[in-house]
């Protein structure tokens, strides 16, 4: 069966973005998040040698934080990238997970997660209640090696602490869906050129 025009596809990154840069979603700790915020980007105690993840889903990010109460993520932030960096992080990266679909063999699949810097998966997006939409996917990118350096010193043009926002959305959820939704970010399909669409289009959770 053809797949309806109106339907979202399994797998696109969908974003805030504007024609220079792409917000992703990150939670940590006032500890790491406070020095951040004021420096406009990642100082200590962030470590560039340890993997990183950024989600441009902002309800993805909801589920994550538990909308920012777990330990160690009660801080939200939307950072703000160059889309020039973005798009690097995308074409240097590998799939976590080996997929039989889209790679040789497993030892293909082990050769190209040596040598890539960014690690990609997709996982169910979430819906404002966070119920997980099983036949519509979120990219999650982990940035490793030389991406987090790129990431921190090269790419991030600026950082807000969207947590109030957050925790506003989250309480109108209990009371107004409909507000609730009013006040999510506008994310739309981010654009791709073919050859990004296709090294990320395989997902190994199919």
């Amino acid at each position: 069966m053809n797949q309806p025009t109106n339907a979202v596809p399994r797998r696109q990154i969908r974003a805030l973005y504007d024609d220079q840069t792409i917000a992703v979603y990150q939670a940590y700790s006032p500890e790491i998040a406070g020095p951040a915020v004021a420096a406009g980007t990642f100082v200590p105690p962030f470590g560039l040698h340890r993997m990183t993840w950024i989600k441009p889903s902002f309800l993805w990010m909801a589920y994550r934080s538990g909308w920012a109460t777990k330990p160690g993520q009660t801080r939200v932030l939307r950072i703000h990238l160059t889309r020039e960096g973005f798009e690097w992080a995308l074409t240097h990266s590998c799939l976590s997970h080996y997929d039989r679909k889209h790679h040789p063999d497993e030892s293909a699949w082990r050769a190209a997660l040596r040598e890539s810097p960014v690690r990609i998966q997709w996982d169910p997006e979430q819906t404002l209640h966070l119920k997980p939409q099983p036949d519509v996917r979120s990219i999650q990118i982990g940035l490793a090696g030389e991406a987090v350096p790129r990431y921190v010193h090269d790419w991030i043009t600026r950082l807000e602490d969207v947590t109030t926002e957050m925790q506003e959305i989250h309480a109108l959820t209990r009371t107004d869906s409909e507000a609730a939704r009013s006040r999510l970010p506008a994310e739309r399909p981010y654009p791709l050129t073919d050859a990004i669409a296709q090294h990320i289009a395989a997902s190994p959770f199919d």
